[in-house]
């Protein structure tokens, strides 16, 4: 008879965690490294208590002030961690609860491992309803937990302790699987949670999942290296398959021996440094001008680790040739097939090597070559114009300030980032040094990611230089973590650029014909509203920077300092010197079809020319 051991659920929960591990190229990682939490009545005296048991030893607590955030932060350090470590985040019942969709949503779109460990109602119903809960009369057994199914990649709701045994176990399964991975749920009714059980001993013994590196089939490897020697003009794209793989020396091998330019999605940006003779840069809407003009005369596309969404595919326009063939690379068999490509279904490192080795030396031709590295060289110079044309001493466009923060980085920092318009500037103009510098989440482009997520990475790497970059409209919506990162002592960088409400929507709005409507904040006076003097209340040391040379200085300063330090200010509108290049590529925002306003007729009349160039690829 097995032996058994007497704990509560939650404490069997945490004991099992501590004790899961991945192993990928003969290196073990811890699978839950650490748990956040915010304690309420769902989940104090269950999993609270579990973690206090432990007495931080087995499992270390991260304290949170938001759910969402805490998703975020957990995300961040599993993407540094490179999906082979992550995060565990409990909440109690109810709003708690329902805080966690919008970062589980962001996790599983982005396929990046984060285990949720939400409160339920009690599953005995002693009384009913509970504080909390979501009374459903036609469904008994539904609780606002289950906003969480369709954003899940795994969810259970564990109702007897028992069945806590094989639902841990498949949710370690999902969690360690690189192509199943994203946000897992455990919800936990707050009974069962303090129930005991007597729990086989075998449950809690070291485990150690494997994370998988599927080699290449040979009928589709030589497939397609048959497709690579009869494309003329093949274009590799980078996503970000090519980052959690860890290929990318392999692509660097592959692109130096084909002589195969390289262009990135936002997830792939980064995957060749920026100064790699085959990095043509960014693809798409957000893309530079030689990746697109590369795209748009491709024979051959590589899609390599990319789910190619509408802003890599410039929704559906970009690649122009119409002899264009796809060739899907991709661990994922739902994402090596689409735009009815070729499918190459393995690991990226691992194709990418045997792809190398069986082209023999075949090489593109070298006027090819010249091409792109002319076009690459021009691009370059348009950079350097938005870096660093204009006065110092007038205060900075966005540009500028990727400028200066561009000029006191090196390959060690990282820069997170996720939504409104810096993403698009960031993936034209940034010059990426290193792997891991360019933390930009725009799978989900979720506005409140960056700061918690920073946290998440500077734990990941204590020691590494870690930058939170915003937008006034991005601040405001989810600053709470600055007050975690100034408790726990955690020197993440933020730089916070006014640019008085959400400058990219009003953007969009003024090229669809909405005129800017409801995007710009309202002034409501000098010093009404003081975003400097909101981070300094929460525990950050603040620089105010009004001019270009303010700012070089300001981010040196905070790039040394040893304590949380925000870097604050107010851009102004760039020239057309100053000002990073326009969209080289369409983006499909549909336009009221009917208006009687001139600015969305005009906006329709230029929708109708663009969508007309649309075409699927069969």
């Amino acid at each position: 008879m097995s032996r058994t051991t007497r704990l509560t659920t939650a404490q069997a929960l945490i004991a099992f965690l501590a004790r899961q591990y991945t192993e990928r190229d003969g290196r073990r990682h811890r699978l839950i490294a650490a748990t956040w939490g915010i304690f309420g009545h769902g989940n104090v005296a269950g999993i609270g208590q579990a973690l206090l048991e432990t007495g931080g030893k087995d499992m270390p607590f991260l304290q949170g002030r938001n759910e969402q955030a805490m998703v975020h932060a957990a995300v961040g350090y599993a993407r540094h961690s490179g999906r082979l470590s992550a995060h565990a985040v409990t909440t109690s019942i109810g709003p708690g609860a329902t805080n966690l969709v919008t970062g589980a949503a962001l996790a599983t779109v982005n396929r990046i491992p984060v285990l949720l460990l939400p409160g339920d109602t009690f599953a005995t119903r002693p009384a009913d309803p509970v504080l909390q809960q979501l009374e459903v009369p036609w469904a008994g057994d539904v609780s606002v937990n289950d906003t969480l199914r369709p954003v899940s990649r795994y969810f259970d709701r564990i109702t007897r302790p028992e069945a806590l045994v094989p639902a841990a176990l498949q949710a370690m399964r999902v969690l360690s699987d690189p192509v199943a991975t994203g946000a897992v749920t455990l919800a936990l009714p707050q009974d069962v949670q303090a129930e005991a059980h007597d729990w086989p001993v075998d449950f809690f013994a070291e485990r150690v999942w494997t994370v998988r590196r599927p080699r290449p089939d040979r009928t589709e490897l030589e497939a397609a290296a048959d497709a690579v020697k009869a494309a003329a003009r093949p274009l590799l794209i980078a996503g970000g398959g090519i980052r959690h793989s860890g290929a990318q020396a392999e692509l660097a091998a592959f692109a130096e021996a084909t002589g195969i330019p390289v262009a990135s999605t936002q997830a792939g940006k980064g995957a060749l440094p920026h100064d790699h003779p085959a990095d043509v840069g960014g693809i798409g809407h957000t893309g530079t001008a030689t990746a697109n003009a590369l795209a748009r005369r491709a024979d051959l596309v590589i899609a390599a680790g990319t789910r190619l969404t509408d802003f890599t595919t410039a929704s559906a326009t970009l690649f122009e040739d119409p002899a264009v063939r796809f060739l899907g690379l991709n661990l994922d068999p739902y994402d090596a097939h689409k735009l009815a490509a070729r499918p190459l279904v393995a690991d990226a490192r691992e194709a990418l090597g045997e792809l190398a080795a069986l082209l023999g030396g075949h090489r593109v031709e070298s006027g090819y070559t010249a091409a792109y590295t002319a076009a690459k060289a021009d691009w370059e110079r348009r950079v350097d114009l938005a870096f660093h044309a204009g006065d110092p001493d007038a205060a900075p466009t966005q540009a500028q300030v990727l400028g200066a923060l561009d000029a006191v980085v090196t390959g060690d920092d990282v820069l997170v980032n996720a939504a409104g318009s810096l993403p698009g500037d960031l993936h034209k103009l940034w010059r990426t040094r290193s792997p891991l510098q360019y933390h930009v989440e725009y799978g989900y482009s979720c506005m409140g990611y960056e700061i918690p997520a920073a946290l998440g990475v500077a734990l990941a790497e204590p020691g590494r230089p870690v930058w939170a970059l915003v937008g006034d409209g991005t601040y405001l919506m989810n600053p709470t973590e600055l007050a975690t990162a100034v408790q726990e002592g955690v020197p993440l960088k933020l730089v916070v650029l006014d640019n008085r409400g959400y400058a990219s929507i009003g953007g969009l709005s003024e090229a669809v014909g909405g005129e800017r409507l409801g995007t710009g904040f309202r002034d409501a006076g000098p010093g009404a509203v003081d975003l400097a003097a909101n981070a300094a209340s929460l525990g950050m040391a603040v620089i105010r920077a009004h001019t270009v040379r303010d700012l070089r200085e300001a981010l040196a300063e905070a790039r040394a300092a040893d304590r949380p330090t925000c870097v604050y200010t107010r851009t102004r509108t760039p020239d057309t010197v100053s000002g990073p290049p326009s969209a080289q590529a369409w983006w499909d925002v549909p336009v009221a079809e009917t208006a009687t306003r001139p600015s969305a007729i005009e906006a329709r009349e230029e929708y109708d020319r663009q969508a007309a160039q649309r075409r699927r690829h069969l």
